[in-house]
């Protein structure tokens, strides 16, 4: 059956669903009267032609001179102009016409009342799933402050408090931006007044901590929690300087980590006390970890007025501007001492990942200081990312993103870490800028690399996400293979002989446990911002059925896993800081309305900690 329309009728006229827009009475009238059956009907008589011209003087009549409270002011005004400063009845009377004349606005399509109930459902539906992850995040924290507060890290299962990240309390202050997010004030305040009344002596007295976990966990949380509470009128907890004291004290003692370096490149650790910085025992760096503490540091300088912190953090970005890549990709190690990248291995799984995060969320931060190297660089990279690590798996065509072990004149790896699902939100942030696909189009902001690299955002999503459904938990492994061109195993599958994908993915015995890592509901919280598809909201809670089925521990925290393909999983004694810091919070915000922490106005650091774009922000 065809339509009563071409395309070209649709094209040409902008057709636009006009029977929901209300007509004015004359258009009914003109309408009604001009139609050819009614027109022959009328017109056949001098009768006819009479009543029909009487009829249409009549009603113009009435329609110039019809006085409506509006137009009763406007005589009133038009009268004392008259009096005042001669006759202007012909502009009044033009006002007239023109208002006859003016279009009608035109009014969205009108909601029938199962359309109404069907969106009022709908809205109940994500309300009720954002309380439930609400209610995990209370869970969790219950847990850690029971039987580890002011230790790094819980483990759940013996119950007890562990220090893994150098003593600083990290889950504290982790959990704390994601508590103001929830609006959770108790929580707000027992976290706040933890690190007000004990951090302060930690960051002065603790030994050895990693130059890159403390920047992204605690300098970023600090920052974090210092902007939401003073842009929150309701906050409740300690002044927020003390947020922002402690993150200075702690930075001065990580710039040690640059002062003492020879080159551009910091060292890696940090022993706080003495503020000395050392380099790890084989002298090298992870590209990722030196790579990945410049949002927090350009912040902390935008907020003290003191330019040190951005100064050192970005030398590290200029100088590796300057070094080979492999169409723009690079090692996943560097030496502080010689400034040069160590070996080839090339991957954007671990010690590489963050490195292309940066560079966008970096260049997005700063933009009013035109750093368009950063963009350039993020760009060249992506392409080499296409070209040289995106393959498709066999038998039913996954995309995935693998690694070259030995690089360039190595052989390709079909490997792929749960950390490279990190890579869809990248790609997606750096297409629209934050913005909306349909904004970013209506606005023709969108170039055909940008298209390109959202399509394969939403296709990697979907890997990353059946890594998730392959298994028999619901719950992805650390590491899955995936079996393509020049490699395949057999017996090795997730357990979900349900899958559609189960013979695509390889899980080996070694790397079937699961951490509780962010990665995926990132990127799909992410892509429901930016392509306003529920399907991503749909994986998002799947995923987060799975954390409650199978990691909570009933008298408080979650457990990682030893194995996702066997029921029931075994556990691991360990509830790492970013399930409270990162994971949770993206579910949350996956399931929240596009005005929390807006991505046009914010950035994630790789903790998932929001920092504010600095031009759009004013100083607080």
């Amino acid at each position: 059956m065809s339509l009563p329309y071409s395309i070209k009728d649709v094209q040409y006229y902008d057709y636009d669903n006009a029977k929901f827009r209300q007509r004015s009475f004359f258009q009914v009238i003109s309408q009604t009267f001009f139609t050819k059956k009614v027109k022959r009907g009328i017109m056949a008589c001098s009768t006819g032609k009479f009543l029909a011209l009487l009829m249409i003087c009549g009603l113009t009549y009435l329609m110039l001179t019809h006085a409506s409270p509006i137009s009763s002011i406007t005589n009133h005004v038009s009268s004392v102009v008259r009096s005042e400063g001669g006759d202007n009845s012909t502009i009044i009377d033009g006002n007239r016409i023109k208002r006859l004349l003016r279009k009608p606005p035109r009014l969205p399509p009108r909601l029938t009342p199962d359309e109404v109930n069907s969106t009022n459902k709908s809205i109940s539906k994500w309300i009720a799933r954002q309380k439930s992850v609400q209610k995990a995040f209370i869970h969790a924290w219950s847990g850690y402050k029971t039987y580890a507060m002011g230790y790094d890290e819980l483990m759940p299962l013996s119950k007890r408090g562990v220090d893994g990240l150098g003593g600083l309390g990290a889950t504290v202050v982790d959990a704390l931006d994601t508590a103001m997010i929830m609006n959770l004030d108790d929580i707000v305040v027992e976290a706040g007044s933890w690190i007000e009344t004990h951090l302060p002596e930690r960051i002065s007295h603790r030994g050895q901590v990693n130059l890159f976990e403390t920047t992204i966990r605690v300098v970023g949380g600090l920052l974090s929690a210092y902007h939401l509470s003073n842009s929150n009128p309701a906050y409740k907890g300690p002044a927020p300087s003390v947020y922002l004291e402690n993150a200075k004290n702690l930075a001065d003692r990580l710039l040690t980590a640059f002062t003492s370096s020879p080159t551009a490149i910091p060292l890696s650790d940090v022993v706080l006390h003495d503020k000395t910085a050392h380099a790890a025992p084989d002298g090298l760096s992870s590209t990722s970890e030196v790579s990945t503490v410049q949002l927090e540091f350009n912040y902390l300088s935008f907020l003290t007025g003191d330019p040190k912190y951005s100064k050192e953090a970005m030398k590290v970005l200029e100088h590796m501007k300057t070094l080979p890549k492999v169409e723009g990709l690079v090692p996943i190690y560097i030496s502080p001492s010689s400034g040069e990248f160590s070996g080839d291995n090339i991957r954007l799984g671990s010690r590489g990942d963050s490195y292309y995060e940066y560079l966008i969320k970096v260049w997005l931060q700063q933009r009013h200081n035109n750093w368009t190297y950063l963009h350039d660089m993020y760009v060249e990279a992506m392409k080499g990312v296409k070209h040289l690590l995106v393959k498709k798996s066999n038998p039913n065509g996954l995309v995935f993103v693998g690694e070259l072990p030995s690089g360039i004149d190595g052989d390709f790896s079909p490997k792929m870490d749960h950390l490279v699902c990190f890579l869809p939100g990248t790609l997606a942030l750096g297409a629209t800028k934050g913005k909306t696909k349909a904004k970013a189009k209506e606005e023709n902001l969108l170039i055909f690399d940008d298209l390109e690299n959202l399509k394969l955002a939403e296709d990697l999503a979907k890997t990353c996400f059946e890594m998730y459904a392959v298994t028999s938990t619901g719950l992805a492994p650390e590491i899955a293979y995936l079996n393509s061109e020049g490699y395949s195993e057999e017996h090795l599958d997730g357990g979900n002989k349900t899958s559609e994908y189960i013979h695509d993915i390889v899980i080996k015995r070694a790397d079937r446990h699961n951490l509780l890592r962010p990665e995926t509901v990132e990127s799909l919280f992410i892509l429901y911002r930016i392509t306003e598809d529920s399907k991503y909201r749909e994986w998002g809670w799947s995923i987060f059925k799975a954390f409650e089925k199978y990691t909570k521990v009933d008298s408080g925290g979650y457990s990682s896993l030893d194995d996702v393909t066997v029921l029931p999983p075994r556990r691991r004694d360990k509830m790492e800081t970013f399930f409270l810091g990162e994971t949770l919070k993206y579910l949350y915000l996956l399931f929240s309305d596009s005005n929390v922490i807006p991505l046009t106005e914010f950035v994630f650091n790789t903790e998932a900690h929001p920092i504010p774009i600095v031009s759009k922000h004013k100083k607080e």
